[in-house]
């Protein structure tokens, strides 16, 4: 089957989220698409790896409801949400004896319409004394009332003293939640991001402020369905397959490629390209062309924070008393985790294994895994006495070290559309479309950003279809290819 002018050929370079996202959305409006990953699998810095014959996710994830095209998305490739995630209300609950000593705080949001949800779970909150309860209710009142948004952006500590937050509120709920939500510590956040992700948690409705665990692996979550499903489009997938340059002709776009998926040093010309590598390879990949100077040292200057996931396996009886808690966090004593999650209550193949997560895990990073790992169960003995997670019997502990960038005030995110015609990017670092935009990097923002990257290519060609040239394409590999 020939492409023709109606069907635009489209290479995306890079299999992540936004990667696949953007994939789809072209397969499904009728472009035959190539996706080029090099790595072994689909998934980007969201993926699942095989360790010790297990497979594990390379970071624990937790979404939101109001992740509406990441939800809709999955439905689309066919994966049920409904039966892919743990879905529990809002909440912050540390555990039971950090409560009950007066370190920890009891947080959930009954199912109940908004706002009645927030101020019903203010009103029975435990661990939290009046002022904090007030001035909680207070800044909630305050920053929906102005928008969600500051005029000029401040970092987050900033933020919580101008609005009055205690420090017991700020210590217990603010920071780790700053941490999980922008991977950045709050002295030097963004007020507006995290604003931004308040206002689709605290400030939004019942469901759409619902917290979503994944039961499946990252992998089966959604990029291997993705893969499937454009490979149903009559597109093509390689994985294993980088992309070494690109290059303008008149025809449109060259790529450059190498793997054994593609049988060597491969070659081959498609009507437009989604650039979803990460910002540093995009940048390489921009780097010749004069028109995009700029916007390659920009994607070059962003600054990154590494996230850490440390799996602790127990006996499989093993059961903690929720399916994730927070942790008081204090890498100064040792104490690295500000979250845990039960991952047999979570996915019933995983019964005993616990994951430690630990965001802008710099200080954590330094240390060696098996260093790291006994300080996340001596953490865990302490928050959990008398359960014998001081030993565990197994234990793994992976580092994405650019798991995100750093989510600092004020920080320039670049456009999907670039200055070379038919050249686009795609990723959560992009400003993606009015809401992407405001998030931290999280699927939300990749999905919605390789959404809008699909469509400023589609919009391009819609426009200039009475001009445009039969495409030199065909199938899942370009007529041109060669050895």
């Amino acid at each position: 089957m020939s492409a023709t002018k109606s069907q635009p050929t489209v290479a995306v370079v890079g299999g992540g989220w936004a990667g696949c996202a953007a994939a789809v959305e072209l397969a499904r409006r009728g472009a035959r698409v190539t996706l080029f990953e090099a790595a072994r699998t689909l998934g980007g810095r969201a993926r699942a790896v095989e360790v010790d014959g297990r497979r594990l996710d390379n970071g624990q994830h937790i979404l939101l409801g109001a992740y509406t095209q990441t939800l809709a998305l999955m439905r689309r490739v066919g994966i049920d949400p409904g039966a892919a995630f743990l879905r529990l209300p809002l909440q912050m609950r540390y555990p039971p004896g950090a409560v009950l000593s007066n370190d920890g705080m009891d947080f959930v949001a009954p199912h109940l319409p908004a706002p009645l949800h927030v101020l019903v779970a203010l009103l029975r909150a435990k661990g939290l004394q009046r002022e904090d309860k007030l001035a909680l209710a207070q800044f909630s009142s305050a920053a929906k009332w102005m928008g969600w948004r500051l005029d000029t952006d401040v970092p987050v500590t900033v933020l919580l003293e101008r609005f009055g937050q205690t420090e017991r509120l700020a210590r217990l709920m603010w920071h780790p939640l700053c941490l999980a939500a922008l991977n950045t510590a709050p002295e030097r956040a963004s007020a507006n991001v995290f604003l931004a992700v308040l206002r689709d948690s605290l400030g939004a409705k019942r469901a759409a402020s619902d917290m979503l665990i994944p039961r499946l692996d990252l992998g089966a979550l959604f990029p291997q369905a993705a893969g499937h499903f454009i490979a149903a489009q009559g597109g093509a997938v390689h994985t294993g397959a980088k992309v070494s340059g690109l290059t303008r002709t008149a025809n449109g776009w060259e790529l450059a490629a190498a793997g054994q998926a593609l049988g060597g040093a491969w070659r081959g010309v498609f009507d437009a390209v989604v650039l979803a590598a990460p910002a540093a390879a995009a940048a390489t990949l921009l780097a010749p062309f004069a028109e995009t100077t700029g916007l390659a040292a920009q994607l070059d200057g962003f600054e990154y924070e590494p996230i850490a996931t440390c799996y602790l396996q127990y006996d499989a009886s093993l059961r903690l008393p929720l399916p994730f808690c927070a942790l008081l966090d204090a890498p100064g004593q040792g104490r690295y985790g500000q979250f845990v999650f039960d991952r047999g209550q979570i996915d019933g193949g995983q019964a005993g294994l616990l994951a430690v997560v630990i965001s802008a895990a710099g200080a954590a990073a330094a240390l060696d895994q098996e260093a790291l790992a006994r300080a996340c169960a001596i953490q865990l003995g302490a928050a959990f006495p008398g359960m014998g997670l001081e030993a565990p019997v197994w234990s793994r502990v992976i580092t994405e070290k650019r798991a995100t960038f750093a989510c600092t005030p004020g920080l320039a995110r670049p456009a999907n559309a670039t200055a070379l015609p038919g050249l686009v990017l795609a990723g959560d670092y992009t400003a993606g479309d009015e809401k992407s935009g405001d998030y931290p990097a999280t699927l939300e923002s990749a999905v919605r950003s390789g959404q809008a990257a699909a469509s400023v290519i589609l919009r391009s060609r819609s426009s200039s279809a009475a001009n445009s040239s039969p495409s030199h394409a065909a199938g899942g590999l370009p007529s041109e290819s060669v050895q």
